[in-house]
């Protein structure tokens, strides 16, 4: 990768490149060669209680990880017994986090005919794992679609993906790692891992004098990458698309990705039930 060109900051632990820098690796090929390495090991820093099942949910167990080793609740739409195929959404909350609210704001999807699956992540609710900021909860991520594309009923070739803020953060990094998504609508989410770190600097576990760690993070960095149709929804009272989002959007384009973004009414997580709705006209534009 190359080196980076970082401008000081006295008031963060780690440096912030005046750019975030655009790597000529695909994402997909970056994380076979790369592994974080984790300074602190603990759960996620959003304390919550254990899962249990929400009504209109089936509470199912997936392999999380890329190896399988750490078993995870997912919660899945009561659907999937139809003979017809459906298409099916992989929808990434937000927060560090699971709770039932999260999958309350399923129900869109399931009426417009989805098989939905809402995964939690390694570190969640008293479960197994360690929190490590956006990576290798992104191999959980791709675990759980795996998962759902194997169940009754769902059309693997009309796998969707959605997710709000963290999780909008982890459906592009999801997006780009593997071609399995027909579609993406990231709400809310980050692209540059320095600025969301330099936010929430209590959540760093990673050895921050590592640009690398954050490159890894960053979408941004590897916006050609994307490998299905993107959305990029945001609130209009939540901090606006910025910098990063343009650049990312500006990138992306240039490699020939199909990418849009736009601003929806709402506040941060007031946004969500317009940007879920608008999410289904989007796959629908893809084969939904």
């Amino acid at each position: 990768m190359p080196a980076v060109s970082p401008s000081p900051d006295k008031t963060l632990p780690f440096s912030v490149p005046d750019v975030p820098p655009a790597q000529a690796m695909d994402y997909a090929q970056a994380r076979a060669r790369f592994m974080t390495r984790l300074m602190i090991e603990g759960p996620a820093p959003e304390i919550a209680p254990p899962l249990g099942r929400p009504a209109g949910a089936q509470r199912v167990t997936y392999p999380g990880g890329p190896d399988g080793t750490i078993p995870l609740v997912a919660w899945v739409s009561d659907n999937t017994s139809s003979t017809d195929l459906k298409p099916a959404v992989l929808f990434l909350h937000g927060g560090n986090a699971t709770g039932d609210g999260h999958w309350q704001l399923m129900k869109p999807y399931v009426d417009a005919g989805f098989v939905v699956m809402l995964p939690s992540f390694r570190g969640e609710n008293g479960q197994a794992g360690f929190y490590s900021g956006f990576y290798n909860e992104t191999s959980d991520a791709l675990a759980a679609a795996r998962y759902l594309e194997t169940l009754p009923g769902v059309d693997r070739n009309r796998l969707f993906l959605a997710g709000h803020s963290n999780g909008g953060t982890l459906s592009i990094l999801a997006s780009m790692s593997v071609r399995s998504f027909k579609a993406a609508v990231p709400i809310s989410a980050g692209v540059d891992a320095w600025r969301y770190f330099g936010h929430y600097q209590k959540e760093i576990r990673f050895d921050p004098r590592n640009q690398e760690e954050f490159i890894m993070r960053s979408s941004v960095c590897f916006a050609a990458s994307i490998k299905c149709p993107t959305l990029l929804l945001r609130g209009t009272e939540e901090r606006p698309f910025d910098r990063a989002h343009e650049l990312t959007v500006e990138r992306a384009r240039a490699a020939g990705v199909t990418i849009n973004h736009r601003l929806l009414p709402g506040t941060h997580n007031g946004v969500v039930p317009g940007a879920i709705a608008e999410s289904i006209r989007f796959f629908k534009q893809y084969g939904a």
